[in-house]
């Protein structure tokens, strides 16, 4: 079983690059780096609070399509559309209108 292990961050050239370590699998611990464009920080998008969870969600996805003929990359994007998706699936006023029943 891998355990991913969120590091930090560093912000440079228009984004943030955010770091993670995935330990406990039988071979040496592995490094990966999921890049947020700094745009994706505006007031209809992402909190800078978001950022580690939705890059943390990236890394698992990527471990979670790895086999034996293809290895996850270390070094990760995320795309306009997980943002987009991320930020309607946990937003917490789209959450109380549909839990009320409104739109």
């Amino acid at each position: 079983m891998s355990y991913i292990q969120y590091v930090g961050f560093n912000v440079g050239g228009g984004s943030r690059s955010y770091n993670f370590d995935v330990v406990g699998t039988a071979e040496e611990a592995r490094e990966f780096t999921v890049k947020l464009q700094s745009e994706a920080f505006r007031p209809s998008a992402l909190k800078f609070q978001d950022g580690p969870d939705i890059c943390f969600r990236r890394v698992k996805r990527e471990l979670e399509a790895e086999t034996h003929d293809r290895h996850a990359q270390n070094h990760l994007e995320v795309g306009r559309e997980e943002i987009q998706d991320y930020v309607e699936r946990n937003s917490p006023h789209k959450r109380l209108k549909g839990e009320l029943g409104t739109t």
